[in-house]
């Protein structure tokens, strides 16, 4: 077994190796979008089915009988339902867009533009539900858009991935040619 300071030992460690990788991440070409697509999925699918689901009741319920369920009523139960789809459809919101002048931070109901020399540290600890930004107001911002709930191994490559981001172009003057 090597010893537990080479980078093969980190590596085999699963889940717990660092979040820091053992060698340079090469970046993806900008701009690059990152966004929780499982649990994007997961909600997505949850909300048309939920809405689907209580809008078939809402037919069904008897119209006659011991309980008479009025038109007023299966609006409302179908209208539940779309509420319900509402409101997963916003918790699959967020999504994070890298480019040339910075980071794009779409979160649940915010959304925040922030330049490259803003943003001084990506973290992800473990136990984290997302990755935060320190920023250089002495502000932290979530990154809800990175999350390891479902995805831990792609969480974990797509901070590596920002990290990198910013250590190349938060230092870095912008072109003034581009």
């Amino acid at each position: 077994m090597p010893a537990p300071s080479s980078p093969r030992a980190s590596t085999q460690r699963g889940c717990d190796a660092p979040v820091t990788s053992p060698g340079p991440v090469r970046p993806p070409e900008l701009p690059v979008t990152f966004r929780p697509v499982v649990t994007r999925l997961v909600l997505m699918t949850v909300g048309v089915v939920t809405f689907l689901v209580l809008t078939l009741v809402a037919v069904l319920l008897p119209a006659k009988g011991a309980v008479s369920w009025s038109f007023g009523d299966r609006v409302a139960v179908s209208a539940s339902g779309l509420l319900a789809c509402g409101v997963l459809t916003l918790l699959s919101r967020p999504k994070a867009v890298a480019d040339r002048d910075g980071v794009t931070v779409i979160n649940l109901t915010t959304r925040r533009c922030l330049a490259w020399p803003e943003i001084l540290r990506v973290t992800l600890r473990r136990g984290d539900p997302w990755v935060t930004l320190d920023l250089a107001d002495g502000t932290t911002l979530a990154v809800m858009a990175i999350q390891p709930g479902l995805a831990r191994s792609r969480a974990v490559a797509d901070a590596r991935t920002l990290r990198a981001l910013v250590e190349i172009y938060g230092s870095a003057p912008p072109d003034a040619d581009t």
